[in-house]
């Protein structure tokens, strides 16, 4: 008898952010297979008999290949269990969901892919802003910045030019390089932006700055993304967009300033 896989989003870090259904399945799990960023609170969710494995990308610097999930999500299906393939945030957000669920319709595996809060709209709540706005912003665009090089295949100037705010997944440690990219675009430099760090964890902090001025933003810890967009003007200088925003806020336990250009 085949088993089943789930493909669970386990949210952004918060274990309080899971869904009922996904606590659900975690405690009935027969195997757990875990993206790196899944937190130990979350795992302790599923009951005592559970193989949990780590396949992380970077776990331990130790590579684990898609093809090799696949083979093992695939497997341990066809010999009854019932699995749970976690992965942070959403699933169907820069989580390689197209390449696993064409591994498992090729290997005849029942599965089910189940929702979680995307760390994109977990950041904009730590932030504390709409990702839209009536008259400021009429859409959101999910991207990814880890490509920002000579290969980036992201159409930046059409980005720039629809008006959307951005989420950028990944961006990395080279703001300078996405900040060029969005400036060359035609971006306004003094867009406001945030880099959300470790989104609802106890660890979670946000630096504000302007697109002009991101490359000179602190490291903060990954994961982290960035929103960029004029829906980050505090709302009262929403009324009034000549009115700069303060650049180079750290929210966190310390403060990090930046002074303002003249």
């Amino acid at each position: 008898m085949k088993g089943k896989v789930y493909l669970v989003g386990a949210g952004p870090g918060d274990p309080e952010l899971l869904t009922l259904k996904a606590t659900r399945l975690l405690k009935s799990a027969d195997v757990v297979l875990h993206d790196e960023l899944v937190g130990a609170e979350i795992l302790r969710l599923a009951p005592a008999h559970a193989q949990i494995y780590n396949v992380g990308k970077r776990c331990r610097n130790v590579h684990t290949s898609q093809e090799e999930i696949n083979a093992f999500m695939v497997a341990l299906a066809r010999s009854g269990q019932q699995v749970v393939r976690l992965k942070g945030g959403d699933p169907s957000i820069f989580g390689r969901l197209g390449e696993e669920l064409a591994a498992l319709r090729e290997g005849g595996i029942e599965f089910e892919v189940v929702p979680g809060i995307s760390a994109g709209l977990a950041a904009a709540s730590v932030a504390q802003t709409s990702l839209t706005h009536r008259g400021i912003s009429h859409a959101v665009a999910f991207v990814t910045g880890h490509r920002a090089s000579a290969s980036d295949v992201t159409n930046w100037n059409a980005l720039a030019a629809s008006g959307a705010t951005l989420v950028i997944y990944m961006p990395g440690r080279e703001y300078g390089e996405v900040a060029s990219k969005l400036i060359a675009a035609g971006t306004d430099g003094d867009t406001p932006c945030a880099i959300v760090s470790r989104a609802t964890t106890t660890a979670e902090r946000v630096f504000r700055t302007v697109v002009s001025r991101l490359g000179e933003a602190p490291q903060l810890s990954a994961p982290s993304l960035l929103i960029v967009g004029k829906v980050l003007q505090p709302e009262e200088f929403i009324a009034q967009p000549d009115i700069r925003t303060t650049i180079g806020r750290l929210e966190s336990d310390s403060t990090v300033s930046v002074p303002a250009e003249s």
